[in-house]
């Protein structure tokens, strides 16, 4: 196996490259029944709607049905368990994860329980001293306080031995939770959990959050007598918000339930927010409402801007402090504590990002210098000082930029036990491998492609062993190769504000299953090219036909991309609409970029010849191989203004596209024949530093050089003339 990394190519994989004539006439019926654009259509029938009611029911989310609750296993002993709870003023904690899924999922509960006059408290374990799930310390801890009865939220599957110690101190605990059941279940007085293996939910995928939201559903329906309707409809007007947000910060697949509540949910977002998101989203921009009407609009709240704004600060509570302070910001209704709780968690996200940026550069230093890519295909990393609160925002990087499976260890304060979190690929289910380690492991769980566990340090070697001996068999060769899938090939002139519109009409809200539409463009010319963000982003200006358009590549530095104005490039990317000053413009957010797959094929061909004709074969005159004098001027030119400015090393390409910028039309044959000339005559200093990549140093030299006196100069004409 190769080894990796954030540039390695990837496999770009079109999920219609050909239509069938079958495939354009259904296209054609959906187009003209729903009255939407050809590219809307052609999408919707790539996604699996292949007729017009499909394709309807989609859009209109009336195939989105919500489940009867009462079909979860275990629901009905929890609803008793908690209305004796109710009935006989019993103490109650709610014991939650400290993720952003855990803490929606402990709101929602305690206000609803709340609101029908329960002695509610909660419970949250500290991810540095406690760790991750329920234990027998913090059962310790609520007993003394009194409890009666203890609901698990997005947590307790695997907590057996802790439920069954709860039982001997005469506290009942109610599981409920979405993670992947082990053999045996807890002891509890229910567990509701849709992965069991006996529950008959047709509905796998709901957030923790969203097993806690069908439980107050049941509840509610049981409680008020009211029909189940009336009690879904009530529950979403008063809870989707935190439904929505649990459920996409987990990562949960957008369809079903999951569409329907987390669409339900955004809108409530939209129209009236619950106090504390109001102060969280402020934050965000930093804005006061004067200055927001002035320079940028109010942020639409989709799916992306949860995921990448807003939960990243609720999960950094967690992470580096207390997630209680995300669970207050929900709880309060005063506007001023709102406000501080929502400054507070922006704080404690800078301090993070400082953290993982820190952790991030430790870990890929280490990589480079320490994994074995040839048999390894599981990265394992331990360290003393890693915060583990950052450990799995770090693995997510590590599998980003190498393509592979990774899991970090935190042996943080020199313990003997690390905590351990995980990230994979498709191909590899992480809960699984996780298993079939379990014997090296003290703590493990999660799910497909995100997993946690602790580990004795002892044991951490063998589990290294044996992670990466189940990846070997499991790992194809093929899911190693980092790929990237586009729905739809579009051109430059589809690109419009309309187009965006519709996406977002009738697409959103999008996510794991659903996700947002992913386009090519190919063979689009590079108009600008500019660094933006102090070099972190890059901004294009592309042009096809006679059409131009803008697109933003985020997180990637314009120096290291290697294109440059002048050349065609092919690009997979989402369209947005870019929303600021109160203007509203088509955007292109590239996923990924290379050089235009034409172009590049004429490049090897190039190149070819090229060999061929520095090996001895003759030419044609119309190869336009033989440089004249203008040509050698206008490269040495160009060179000398590229080494005196700073920059002494340079590819073929970029200095092919520099020649072309300056409007002259030298191939990449010439070019190289004219760099073979200046190094043997001595007139350049040129090193190849790698393939097709130069590094160039200027001769001083007081009078003139005669190129005629050229033997590759002379060979050449001699071929030409022969030929």
């Amino acid at each position: 196996m190769n080894k990796p990394n954030e540039h390695t190519a990837k496999r770009w994989v079109l999920k219609i490259e050909e239509i069938s004539q079958t495939a354009e006439n259904a296209i054609k019926a959906i187009r003209e029944a729903l009255g939407i654009s050809p590219v809307l259509a052609k999408l919707l029938y790539s996604r699996g709607y292949h007729t017009p009611d499909a394709a309807r029911r989609f859009i209109r989310m009336e195939s989105e049905l919500l489940c009867d609750p009462f079909m979860l296993a275990d629901i009905d002993k929890a609803i008793d368990r908690i209305r004796e709870a109710l009935d006989k003023n019993e103490r109650i904690v709610i014991y939650g994860d400290y993720d952003v899924d855990g803490v929606t999922a402990v709101s929602t509960l305690y206000l609803y329980l709340k609101a029908k006059g329960a002695r509610v408290d909660y419970y949250i374990p500290n991810r540095v001293g406690e760790g991750y799930g329920v234990s027998v310390g913090a059962i310790d801890k609520l007993s003394t306080l009194g409890t009666d009865l203890i609901i698990t939220v997005d947590t307790g599957i695997t907590a057996a031995e802790e439920v069954a110690y709860a039982q001997t101190l005469g506290i009942d605990t109610v599981v409920t939770d979405h993670h992947e059941c082990r053999t045996a279940l807890p002891p509890a007085v229910a567990v509701v959990n849709p992965h069991r293996p006996d529950c008959p939910y047709p509905f796998k995928e709901l957030a923790g959050v969203g097993v806690v939201f069908k439980l107050i559903c049941a509840f509610e329906e049981r409680y008020t007598g009211d029909s189940r309707r009336e009690c879904v409809a009530r529950m979403c007007q008063e809870y989707a918000d935190l439904v929505a947000i649990g459920t996409i910060a987990d990562v949960m697949p957008i369809k079903e339930e999951n569409r329907l509540i987390v669409s339900y949910g955004l809108g409530r977002m939209e129209k009236a927010r619950r106090v504390g998101i109001s102060a969280l989203i402020s934050a965000v921009t930093g804005q006061t409402e004067q200055a927001k009407s002035r320079y940028k609009s109010e942020p639409k709240i989709t799916t992306g801007y949860i995921g990448y704004t807003l939960a990243p600060r609720l999960n950094a509570a967690g992470r580096i402090r207390s997630a209680g302070i995300a669970v207050e910001l929900f709880l309060t209704s005063d506007p001023e504590r709102a406000k501080s709780i929502a400054e507070e968690l922006c704080e404690v996200n800078r301090e993070r990002q400082v953290e993982e940026n820190r952790i991030t550069a430790a870990a890929f230093e280490r990589i480079e210098r320490e994994h074995d890519f040839v048999h390894d295909p599981v990265i394992v990393l331990d360290d003393d000082s890693w915060h583990h609160g950052v450990i799995g925002i770090v693995s997510s990087r590590v599998t980003e930029r190498y393509g592979l499976p990774s899991i970090l260890v935190s042996f943080e304060g020199s313990g003997d036990v690390g905590k351990g979190s995980g990230r994979s690929i498709k191909g590899m289910n992480l809960a699984a491998a996780l298993q079939a380690c379990s014997d090296t492991l003290l703590k493990y769980g999660g799910h497909e492609l995100a997993a946690g566990l602790s580990v004795a340090r002892e044991s951490l070697p063998v589990f290294r062993a044996r992670i990466n001996e189940y990846a070997r068999t499991h790992l194809s060769d093929e899911a190693l190769v980092p790929t990237v899938e586009a729905d739809l090939v579009l051109s430059a002139e589809e690109l419009d504000m309309s187009l965006a519109a519709e996406l977002r009409r009738y697409l959103e809200p999008y996510g794991t299953e659903n996700p947002l539409p992913v386009f090519a463009l190919f063979s689009a010319t590079v108009e600008e090219i500019v660094p933006v963000g102090g070099g972190k982003h890059t901004r294009l200006v592309l042009r096809d036909g006679d059409k131009h358009v803008t697109a933003m590549y985020f997180s990637h530095e314009t120096e290291k991309l290697d294109i440059y104005p002048g050349e065609k490039i092919d690009l997979l990317f989402s369209l947005d609409i870019n929303e600021w000053a109160g203007k509203r413009t088509v955007q292109l957010t590239v996923r990924d970029l290379r050089p235009a797959e034409r172009e590049r094929l004429a490049a090897e061909r190039e190149e070819k010849r090229f060999q061929e004709i520095a090996g001895g074969e003759a030419f044609r005159t119309e190869e336009h191989v033989v440089p004249d004098r203008e040509d050698f001027a206008a490269v040495y030119t160009v060179i000398r203004r590229l080494v005196r400015g700073g920059t002494d090393t340079f590819s073929t390409r970029s200095m092919h596209a520099q020649l072309c910028a300056a409007g002259c039309d030298i191939g990449l044959i010439k070019l190289k024949f004219i760099f073979s000339i200046f190094r043997e005559m001595n007139i350049l200093g040129i090193e190849e530093t790698e393939k097709e990549t130069y590094r160039f140093h200027l001769r001083f030299n007081t009078g003139k050089t005669d190129l005629e006196k050229s033997n590759i100069l002379k060979q050449l004409r001699l071929r030409e003339r022969r030929y």
